[in-house]
């Protein structure tokens, strides 16, 4: 059948993004820290951080989930599909 599915994103990827995350919150967790306004709105603001950030990783399970599933019907697809060809037989006359 299909050779196993293979990761698509290098380590060097992997380390950029965990890398660029860990630099944008920290970042802007700072900014929200240093922010010259009271402490409501400071912790309004972290709040509005976390909540941007649990739902980034939502979305994103979800996109992934989405598109685990749908290369699993896919290769059950493919495999139904190569099931019915090799079992077809060309020359084989019904009926007969």
């Amino acid at each position: 059948m299909n050779a196993p599915m293979q990761s698509r994103t290098t380590a060097a990827y992997y380390v950029q993004a965990v890398l660029s995350f860990a630099v944008s919150g920290t970042a802007l967790a700072a900014g929200i820290a240093y922010l010259p306004v009271g402490g409501w709105t400071r912790a309004f603001l972290g709040i509005g951080l976390l909540y941007t950030v649990t739902s980034s990783f939502t979305l994103a399970k979800v996109i992934r989930d989405r598109q685990e599933s749908s290369d699993t019907v896919a290769r059950v697809d493919q495999a139904r599909l190569e099931k019915l060809l090799s079992e077809h037989d060309p020359f084989k006359v019904e009926g007969v």
